[in-house]
C-alpha cells in the first residue's frame, strides 16, 4: 500500500497535505502518458517562459506540468525515457519528503526543534556507524562529497597548529602543511583542497602508484614513506594522507592496513574513500577493505549505492574534542542544518538493515557474476584488484589494440545494447581505454538484473569475433591497397574499421574536384552492391570502410573498388569528349553556314537581311557502336544468397546465410543499404550520350544538314554535306 495514503489520515493536516501534494506532483512529473494525453493543450518550452511573474498566478498541475516539459527540454517523445527518474520507488519518495519534512520541521520552537534533531542526527549516526563497522565514530552530512575531506583536513590542522585559531596562516608559514593523495584519486582533488584552504599547491603532495613491484593501481607504500621523510628533513609538517577503497577508475584498493601504520609512526591523519567501502556492510569482508576501519575517517556515497535520490554524502571520523570539530565545521550549533540527516533517517528506516546490506550484495554478486564469464572469454582481459570482493569489473580487448578507438566504439555499442548495466568508457593511466561496470555505483537506480548481466556477455560474444577478424584483415587490405594502381591507402587512426582507401586515379594531374566527383560517385556503387560491408564518406574525399566478418575476401573487395572506380572515371572522361567533340563540331557547322550563306548573297548580288537559325540537338543511344571500358571483376560462382566479398569457409559443408560473425553493422557508420545491379551494369544515364546528331536548317535550304559523329571520328568525318 502507498506510504502517502498513511499521511492523509495524520493528525497534523499540513503533515498530510504535505504528503499528498508530493504524491501527486511524482506521479505527474513521472507519468509520460500525460504528455500524450495533453498533446493539444498549452505545452510550455524554454522558449515559452515568460519573462514578467504572472499576476493571477498558477495552479500546481500546470506549474508541474512545466516542470516536466523543462526536465525533457524538446527531446521528441521516444528519447524522454533517458531523462525520466529511473526506478524511483517508494524507498526514493521517502527520501525526497524527508527534503519537504525538513523544511515544514524548521519551522517549529526551539525547543522542539532541537529535540527532533538531536534524535534524528544521533539515530542516523548510530545506524551509519554499526553498517560499516565504524566503532565510537561521529558523522558530518554534506551535499558536495568532498566537502567531508575538506572539512576534515581543516579539524587536521586545527589540531596540529595549536596557535591556528588566533594565528591563522602565519604559523602555517612557519611550517609548512604537507598533504599526501595518490596519483589514482580522483582529478582535482588536490588543486579543490589547497584553493578552499587557503593553500599553496606544493603543500599537496602526488604519492605515484607501484610501478615496478606490486599493483600498478596501489599507492607505493616504500616511495610514501621517502616522501614524508624527505618532507619533515625540509622543515615541512606531514599532516594528512588521501587513501583509496576503490580508486575512480578502476576500483583498486591500496595496503590500507601498512598506510595505517605510517600515518601512526609520524602522526598523520589517514582518510579513506572510494566504492569498496560499501561491501563492509557484507558478512564477509576482505582484508584490504576492511582494514578502513581503523582509519581516522572515511566518506560515503549511500545515494548511489542505495537508489536514494537526494541524500547527502556522510562522513565519519573520530575525534575527541568537538570545539575543534566545532571549528573545523564538523560540527553545527544550528538546528536546521542538523536535518541534512533527515532525508537519510527515513530512507534507512524504509529499508531496513536486511534491505541495505541485499542491495549491496546484489551489486556485488553482478560483479562476481560478469568476473567470472569474462575469464572465460578469449580476448577479454580484466583488470581486478581483488576478485573475490571487488564490485568493480573493468576490462578490454586483448592482445592491445593498434588504437582506443576500438574500445572506445565496443564500450558505446555494449551501453546502448545493454542500457541496464549501467557500462561506461574510462581511461586508465596503464591500462589505456577499458570498459567498466560498477554495478553499486549504477544498478540501484537503473534497477540491473542477472539477466542484464548476461544480455552484456552475450552482446560481448557477438561483438567481440568481428572487431577480432576486422583486425586481422586490416594488414591485408592495406598491403592489396598499396598494390593496386589508382588506389591510395590512408592512416586514419581514429577509424577502428577495416580500413581507409581513396580513389586517385592514373592521372598524377587531376584536379581535386574531380577526384572528389569520382569518390563520390564510387561511394554511391559501393553501397548499392549487395555486400554486409558498411562504406561512408570521410575527410578529404575518402572512403570508409567499417567492420568485417572471416570470410571476407580482401582481394576481390579492392579489385571491385578499383574498378569501380576506373568505370567512373572513363565515363566521365567519356562525356568530357564527346562533349568537346560536339562543341567543336556546332562550331565547324556555323562557320559553315555563315560561309554558305555569304556566298550565296553575293552571288543573288543583294544585302538582304539573314533570318535567324534555330539549332535542334536530337541525342541517341544507339548506332554509334561506342562501348565504354568494360569494367574487370572476378567471374566467381556464389552459392545463391550469398553477398559479395564474402567466401566460403573451410571445413564448411556449404555456404550459410547467418554467421556466428555476421551482425557487424552495429559496429560500422552509416544505415543497411537497398541492394542494386551488379559492378559493370551499363546505365545509359551515367554513361551519357554515345552518339549526338546536330542539325540545322535554314528557311532558304531546308536540307542543309551538319552530322558529328561520336568521339573517336575524324574531321574530315565531320564536315558539311549540301545537298
Amino acid at each position: 500500500m502507498n506510504i502517502f495514503f498513511f499521511l492523509i489520515q495524520m493528525v497534523d493536516p499540513t503533515l498530510a497535505e504535505m504528503g499528498k501534494n508530493l504524491n501527486e506532483a511524482m506521479k505527474l512529473l513521472e507519468d509520460n502518458q500525460r504528455k500524450v494525453e495533453e498533446e493539444n493543450e498549452k505545452k510550455y518550452t524554454r522558449k515559452d517562459i515568460p519573462g514578467p511573474l504572472q499576476g493571477s498566478g498558477q495552479d500546481m498541475v500546470s506549474i508541474l506540468q512545466l516542470v516536466q516539459n523543462l526536465m525533457h527540454g524538446d527531446e521528441e517523445e521516444e528519447s524522454l525515457q533517458s531523462y525520466r527518474l529511473q526506478n524511483v520507488g517508494e524507498q526514493g519518495h521517502m527520501a525526497l519528503l524527508g527534503h519537504s519534512l525538513a523544511a515544514y520541521i524548521s519551522v517549529l520552537d526551539r525547543d522542539r526543534l532541537r529535540k527532533l534533531t538531536t534524535r534524528i542526527l544521533s539515530d542516523t549516526t548510530l545506524w551509519l556507524c554499526r553498517l560499516f563497522r565504524f566503532e565510537n565514530g561521529s558523522a558530518y552530512y554534506h551535499e558536495d562529497d568532498r566537502e567531508g575531506i575538506l572539512k576534515v583536513c581543516r579539524l587536521v590542522i586545527h589540531s596540529r597548529y595549536e596557535d591556528y585559531t588566533t594565528e591563522g596562516f602565519n604559523v602555517l608559514y612557519n611550517k609548512q602543511p604537507v598533504i599526501y593523495i595518490s596519483s589514482a584519486a580522483r582529478a582535482g582533488l588536490g588543486q579543490s583542497l589547497c584553493s578552499q584552504l587557503g593553500l599553496p599547491l606544493s603543500c599537496m603532495c602526488r604519492v605515484p602508484c607501484n610501478t615496478m613491484f606490486g599493483s600498478q593501481h596501489q599507492m607505493d607504500v616504500a616511495l610514501l614513506d621517502r616522501l614524508i621523510k624527505d618532507d619533515i628533513e625540509s622543515g615541512k609538517l606531514p599532516i594528512l594522507l588521501v587513501a583509496n577503497a576503490g580508486t575512480p577508475g578502476a576500483g583498486h584498493t591500496d595496503k590500507l592496513g601498512r598506510l595505517k601504520e605510517l600515518c601512526e609512526q609520524y602522526n598523520m591523519w589517514l582518510h579513506v574513500e572510494g566504492v569498496n567501502l560499501a561491501t563492509l556492510t557484507l558478512g564477509y569482508v576482505s582484508s584490504s577493505v576492511l582494514s578502513a576501519t581503523k582509519c581516522d575517517s572515511m566518506t560515503l556515497t549511500l545515494g548511489p549505492w542505495l537508489g536514494l535520490p537526494a541524500v547527502p554524502a556522510v562522513t565519519l571520523y573520530r575525534h575527541e574534542d568537538p570545539s575543534l570539530s566545532l571549528a573545523a565545521g564538523l560540527t553545527s550549533s544550528q538546528a536546521v542544518e542538523k536535518l541534512r540527516a533527515l532525508p537519510l533517517w527515513l530512507s534507512l528506516q524504509y529499508l531496513g538493515h536486511s534491505g541495505i546490506v541485499e542491495r549491496i550484495k546484489h551489486a556485488s554478486q553482478l560483479s562476481q557474476r560478469l568476473l567470472e564469464n569474462l575469464k572465460n572469454q578469449d580476448f577479454i582481459k580484466t583488470s581486478v584488484e581483488d576478485e573475490l570482493s571487488s564490485p568493480v569489473v573493468v576490462f578490454k580487448f586483448s592482445p592491445e589494440l593498434p588504437q582506443k578507438d576500438h574500445m572506445l566504439q565496443l564500450g558505446e555499442q555494449l551501453a546502448q545494447l545493454v542500457p541496464a548495466s549501467g557500462v561506461d568508457i574510462v581511461e586508465l593511466e596503464d591500462e589505456g581505454t577499458c570498459v567498466r561496470f560498477s554495478p553499486l555505483m549504477t544498478s540501484a537506480v537503473l534497477g540491473t538484473e542477472v539477466q542484464d548481466v548476461d544480455q552484456l556477455v552475450d552482446c560481448l560474444k557477438m561483438k567481440v569475433p568481428v572487431l577480432t577478424c576486422t583486425l586481422q584483415l586490416r594488414d591485408e587490405f592495406e598491403q592489396e591497397v598499396k598494390r593496386t594502381i589508382g588506389l591510395a591507402y590512408v592512416e586514419d587512426l581514429s577509424w577502428p574499421g577495416l580500413g581507409v582507401v581513396r580513389y586517385e586515379g592514373q592521372n598524377e594531374d587531376k584536379q581535386e574536384k574531380d577526384i572528389e566527383k569520382i569518390n563520390n560517385g564510387l561511394l554511391k556503387k559501393l553501397n548499392e552492391l549487395e555486400s554486409d560491408l558498411v562504406f561512408s564518406l570521410g575527410e578529404k574525399n575518402c572512403i570508409y570502410i567499417g567492420m568485417a566478418t572471416e570470410d571476407l575476401d580482401v582481394s576481390e573487395l579492392v579489385e571491385t573498388i578499383a574498378a569501380t572506380g576506373r568505370e567512373i572515371e572513363e565515363n566521365s572522361r567519356l562525356l568530357e569528349n564527346m562533349t568537346e567533340v560536339v562543341r567543336k563540331g556546332i562550331q565547324e557547322a556555323q562557320v559553315q553556314l555563315q560561309k554558305a550563306n555569304e556566298e550565296r548573297l553575293l552571288e543573288e548580288g543583294s544585302f538582304c537581311s539573314l533570318e535567324s537559325t534555330e539549332t535542334t540537338y536530337v541525342s541517341k543511344v544507339q548506332g554509334t557502336g561506342i562501348t565504354p571500358p568494360p569494367t574487370p571483376s572476378r567471374a566467381k560462382q556464389r552459392f545463391p544468397g550469398q553477398k559479395l566479398f564474402r567466401r566460403s569457409l573451410r571445413n564448411s559443408d556449404g555456404f550459410s546465410e547467418t554467421s556466428s560473425v555476421s551482425h557487424i553493422d552495429d559496429l560500422d557508420r552509416g544505415e543497411p543499404r537497398p541492394s542494386a545491379s551488379p559492378v559493370g551494369q551499363e546505365n545509359p544515364e551515367q554513361l551519357g550520350q554515345s552518339e549526338l546528331l546536330t542539325q540545322e536548317t535554314t528557311e532558304d535550304n531546308p536540307g542543309e544538314t551538319v552530322q558529328t559523329v561520336g568521339p573517336d571520328c575524324t574531321k574530315s568525318e565531320q564536315e558539311v554535306s549540301l545537298r
